[in-house]
């Protein structure tokens, strides 16, 4: 699951990076969520792998504490990149003829800018005293269950649901893999 998640956000981040067509504020609102959603899973997903592998579940103070604030960052961001692709739609729909103009460059990468900075302010110290002062009255295996589902499952549906499911990008991945295959048989015959 971790490996699908991060192959399907590279395949997103590439075929918006390199399709001229892709160059609009949504795909680049998409690339930067499936950028976060690889640092979302990164976070806790090796860590947990190893853990499982070696059947241990120790792991230092000072890695936690690291752990968790970039768990934190990247969920928070998460929520900020969806917000602003929120907006950007509601753009799109209600000021069609206008969204160039209101979706220019600059306002997306300050909205992007914006998301990746007050995130450590709001969300950072909140849920850092709500995962230090957890009920010890949940399950284990509750509270397992229900952070797999949320730091795997939803990172790992994310491409499918947001951009693989788009013909913009299904094409953009055609032509980079049919380009890729067509270097490879043009070396080979010569």
């Amino acid at each position: 699951m971790y490996m699908s998640t991060v192959f399907g956000n590279l395949l997103i981040i590439l075929a918006v990076s390199l399709d001229p067509h892709l160059h609009t504020p949504m795909y680049f609102f998409l690339s930067n969520l499936s950028l976060v959603d690889i640092c979302f899973t990164s976070t806790t997903i090796p860590k947990m792998l190893l853990n499982i592998q070696t059947q241990s579940k120790v792991i230092t103070y000072e890695c936690c504490i690291t752990q968790m604030y970039f768990f934190v960052l990247f969920a928070g961001l998460d929520d900020f990149l969806l917000s602003v692709m929120a907006y950007d739609r509601y753009v799109a729909i209600c000021h069609p003829l206008h969204y160039m103009v209101i979706m220019n460059r600059q306002l997306c990468g300050l909205l992007v800018l914006v998301s990746w900075l007050m995130i450590v302010f709001l969300f950072y110290c909140t849920s850092v005293g709500v995962y230090l002062t957890s009920a010890a009255s949940h399950s284990s295996y509750s509270s397992a269950t229900a952070s797999v589902m949320y730091t795997v499952v939803t990172p790992m549906l994310n491409p499918f649901i947001y951009s693989l499911r788009n013909k913009d990008i299904k094409r953009a991945l055609k032509a980079f893999f049919f380009r890729g295959s067509a270097v490879k048989d043009q070396l080979s015959w010569g």
